[in-house]
């Protein structure tokens, strides 16, 4: 059986440029071919009326034919030896990514592309990949060459083990990164019908239950993937900021997605923030719910 593809969308722009570097050493270091894909769009400011039809989406079509081959380009001299194949998809540019992530490991972009605003956090597309996408998506906001050792996880609930946790484990594992399992206690207050002003032994007591817990659900991953050094850390403190704040140190942040995808918009508030405030790579995976 083929390996599944490690799938990035491209579009010319810098973000998608750096999605891309991450995307390839990432392919690279899992074994996987990279899938290169783009969607010709036309630009927010233009319209067929503004010249004729066919010119212009041959126009287009040009433009993002050239950001594929320098995508090509780019690969190879980030990850020489690459299997790397390229597909120039059409209809609209945030399904039709979205959708190229079925059947692959993971489908990488940019936080923005061409087309986004300063004043938008999150691009429009990326926003939609990450929510819809049935693999895990991974939204790189920035690339530095830094390399912290540390992959950071969001734990909702401890007694729930999700498909987030296996990813973040598996890459781990692949980097030889110690992982940080974080779970926050504003979700935990809020999950059992608590208040967030839990003070003295009263909260040192819930942290040493929550962490208890967590620590039992996290056993069998540690007998799994025993060269991976985990660390648990359990935080008091609105969940989107305190993984917005581990982002800094980390070279990536996994959280869960829960609902189908295609069904409609399955991540909720905190994925959101993170996704809008993090200062490194995030990835979101779909639970089998």
């Amino acid at each position: 059986m083929a390996p599944k593809p490690v799938v990035v969308g491209v579009d010319g722009s810098e973000g998608s440029l750096r999605a891309l570097e991450w995307a390839a050493l990432e392919a690279q270091r899992r074994g996987s071919p990279l899938r290169i894909v783009s969607v010709p769009a036309m630009p927010a400011r233009m319209h067929p009326g503004d010249g004729p039809t066919q010119t212009v989406a041959s126009e287009l079509e040009e433009f993002y034919e050239r950001a594929l081959g320098a995508a090509i380009t780019r690969s190879q001299e980030i990850a020489p030896g690459l299997l790397i194949d390229t597909d120039l998809l059409s209809g609209p540019p945030a399904v039709a990514i979205a959708e190229a992530g079925a059947g692959a490991l993971m489908i990488v972009v940019g936080a923005r592309g061409i087309g986004g605003f300063t004043a938008m956090l999150l691009g429009s597309v990326s926003r939609y990949v990450a929510t819809h996408a049935p693999c895990p998506a991974v939204v790189v906001r920035e690339q530095s060459d830094a390399v912290h050792g540390e992959i950071v996880v969001g734990v909702r609930d401890p007694h729930e083990i999700t498909e987030a946790l296996s990813f973040a484990f598996e890459e781990a594992a692949l980097r030889s990164a110690d992982l940080v399992a974080v779970h926050t206690w504003h979700t935990f207050l809020q999950a059992h019908g608590g208040t967030e002003d839990a003070t003295g032994d009263a909260a040192d007591s819930e942290s040493a239950e929550t962490g208890s817990m967590l620590g039992e659900a996290l056993r069998e991953w540690r007998d799994k993937y025993p060269a991976v050094t985990l660390r648990q850390d359990v935080v008091r403190g609105h969940p989107a900021q305190v993984l917005a704040g581990y982002s800094a140190r980390a070279d990536l942040v996994v959280i869960g997605r829960h609902g189908a995808s295609g069904s409609g918009p399955a991540i909720g508030s905190t994925q959101h923030a993170v996704l809008n405030h993090a200062r490194g790579p995030v990835a979101i995976v779909p639970n089998a719910d």
